[in-house]
């Protein structure tokens, strides 16, 4: 089962943007993960067409099963 982790901000025209960590630590500890979002919003390094990351909307892990199908 691959997991993600998904860091949401929002930027300076108010839209979500999407950060995506592939194999993130699991469990994800909500303390490192908001100091580590700060830490992405005070660097200001990451531009979008609709501006600069300017807040933090959340984060989510995401989880995708694959099964592969043997043919006949």
């Amino acid at each position: 089962m691959a997991k993600t982790l998904e860091l949401q901000f929002l930027n300076a025209e108010g839209k979500t943007v999407k950060i995506n960590i592939d194999s993130p630590i699991d469990p994800v500890d909500s303390a490192t993960l908001t100091s580590a979002m700060d830490a992405i919003l005070a660097a200001n390094v990451f531009i979008t067409t609709g501006g600069e990351f300017v807040a933090k909307k959340g984060a989510r892990m995401i989880e995708r099963n694959v099964s592969d199908i043997e043919l006949a």
